[in-house]
Parts: C-alpha cells; sequence; structure tokens
C-alpha cells in the first residue's frame, strides 16, 4: 500500500513538533542529557543558524562508547553526521521511509525555506503508516457491510 501523507501532515499529528538543537562545541555528555530530559533520540546541530549536522544516540554509541572517547570532553562536532539528508514538508511519508531505507537513517530533518521546521523519526512514520492502513481496512469492511 502505498502512503498518501506528506510530512507536513505527520508534523501536524505530533504531539510535540518541537526540534531540539545545540552547536558543535556542545560537549557530547551535554548533548546526551538534553536528549535525555526532552526524551528525543537525535539533536540538530546549528552554527550561526545554519545547520552543519545532526547527533543521535547510535553517533555516541559508534564514536564515543566503542571507541574510548570520554563524552565529557569530546564536542559534537568530532561525531555528528555531517552529511545531513533534508526532506521538505509536501515530501511523502513514502519517499522519507526510502530515504532512510536507504541511507540506514532514523531521523529527517524537515526544511522549507531554508529554516527548520521540524523532525520526523522513523517511528513517527511507521505510526502514521499504520493509522492509514487501519483506515483502509475500516474503509473496506464499511463496503463489504454495504454501509
Amino acid at each position: 500500500m502505498k502512503t498518501l501523507k506528506t510530512v507536513s501532515q505527520t508534523l501536524a499529528e505530533k504531539s510535540s513538533n518541537a526540534v531540539y538543537s545545540i552547536n558543535p562545541q556542545t560537549s557530547v555528555f551535554e548533548a546526551l542529557r538534553i536528549m535525555s530530559e526532552k526524551n528525543v533520540g537525535a539533536l540538530i546541530v546549528l552554527d550561526g543558524g545554519r545547520l552543519v549536522g545532526i547527533v543521535s544516540e547510535r553517533d555516541y554509541t559508534r564514536k564515543v562508547d566503542l571507541c574510548g572517547r570520554f563524552s565529557a570532553a569530546t564536542p559534537v562536532s568530532a561525531i555528528m553526521t555531517r552529511k545531513v539528508v533534508t526532506v521538505g514538508p509536501k515530501e511523502s511519508n513514502q519517499r522519507c521511509m526510502q530515504l532512510m531505507t536507504a541511507g540506514h537513517l532514523r531521523h529527517l530533518p524537515v526544511i522549507e525555506d531554508e529554516q527548520i521546521v521540524g523532525l520526523v523519526s522513523i517511528g513517527d512514520l511507521v505510526k502514521g503508516i499504520i493509522a492509514e492502513q487501519q483506515d483502509l481496512i475500516d474503509h473496506l469492511q464499511k463496503y463489504i457491510r454495504g454501509e
């Protein structure tokens, strides 16, 4: 089944559309504290208001913990993903899933007019797809019953 929803619809359905950001000089420890406090899995990295990266729990695990670095002494710039894949609000959820699958990504910043307007996670997209499939099932059941 192809999804018909767009990123903007997915963002509108989120309970919180807050996007949390840090600067490249922020310590990894501080970034982890913010992620824990805000209950998010990734933070946008901005330098002078410009998107320069994204840092996630996965980056910490792979580039700090497993490499024997110290999170308090390591700046986010040392572990962040610099080549950030972004999407626009009119992009389809299906396209986002394709990008995430191909790039092994869990988060996509949403950019409109060179401004960050949201962040979609793989969980947001899966939740939306499940809801769409349930709507289709409900519609088909009503059709079969003649309602």
